[in-house]
């Protein structure tokens, strides 16, 4: 859920199109506006990330947000108007990463904007969801902190990916998957046959994907059919996204499927369409990246 770049595996460039820069597209939850990008977001973005109630794009280095502005989710700090390579948006708090350090502003509630000190340089992918936040290292190493600090010997070396849950956590090493934390609705409990081979991951609040040979598998709490793969993703999908009980994913020709909860029109694809190149999926709301986003469908 709320990941951000190719290292935290829930945006992924889409072959059809080969964009890496767009517009962003979004659907679902009316509240505060949020499924309206504003004006400057609808170009030249490269990489969206959906929260709780605020979202963030990056555009040329610089996060943008917009949303509800609880707790300050939207007021950018100065250091991340440039200079940016990856972003994170999760329950009221913001990640960005830059030059290696991570930034985090937002609600503190359960010390989710208190960094430790090793994620101050040397981290290569970020990740947040509900009120824990995670960071993966050169050298594979994952740092974990605010309500969820705990983490397994085997993710701290050679993790290549990471994605945070609302609860729990997936790494992928060695093209495997790894997964700790709450397991209630088992979504830590990862399938058998993904132990290599798995290409990318996401956590939602209670459920968990992966995909692996262009197949998008699900597990853990699956009351809205959110574990419940569509017949249209199992087979030539290239990126995936968790949200709080929906997901997206995107095929090689930048189709969107959806799934899960619809309270809101957040899996309702009617006149919405792609090619996308990036998909994120938050509470009740859905968000692409589309290389025209005002193509019509």
């Amino acid at each position: 859920m709320t990941v951000s770049a190719a290292l935290a595996v829930s945006l992924s460039a889409s072959p059809a199109s080969a964009a890496t820069v767009g517009g962003v597209i979004g659907w679902g939850k009316q509240d505060y506006a949020i499924t309206v990008p504003p004006p400057n977001v609808l170009s030249g973005v490269s990489a969206v990330s959906a929260g709780s109630t605020t979202v963030l794009a990056l555009q040329s280095g610089a996060v943008f947000a917009w949303g509800a502005n609880n707790w300050g989710a939207n007021v950018v700090p100065a250091d991340a108007k440039s200079g940016v390579s990856q972003i994170a948006s999760g329950w009221g708090h913001e990640l960005a990463l830059k030059n290696g350090k991570v930034i985090a502003w937002g609600n503190n509630w359960y010390g989710q904007t208190t960094l430790p000190a090793s994620v101050s340089s040397g981290v290569i992918a970020i990740s947040t969801s509900n009120m824990h936040s995670l960071a993966l290292k050169q050298g594979g190493q994952v740092v974990s902190w605010g309500t969820r600090t705990d983490v397994p010997a085997a993710a701290q070396s050679g993790v290549t990916a990471i994605s945070a849950g609302g609860d729990h956590n997936l790494v992928l090493k060695n093209g495997g998957v790894l997964a700790w934390g709450s397991n209630a609705y088992g979504q830590s409990t990862v399938p058998a046959g993904l132990s290599s081979g798995v290409t990318a991951i996401s956590a939602g609040f209670n459920h968990s994907l992966a995909l692996k040979g262009g197949r998008v598998y699900a597990w853990g709490q699956n009351n809205y059919q959110q574990a419940t793969v569509p017949d249209a993703a199992l087979s030539d999908v290239v990126g995936i996204d968790a949200g709080y009980n929906h997901n997206l994913a995107f095929k090689t020709n930048g189709d969107i499927i959806a799934w899960g909860t619809n309270f809101v029109g957040e899996t309702t694809l009617d006149g919405v369409c792609g090619p996308v190149f990036a998909v994120s999926a938050g509470d009740n709301d859905s968000f692409g990246l589309k290389e025209n986003p005002g193509a019509l469908c």
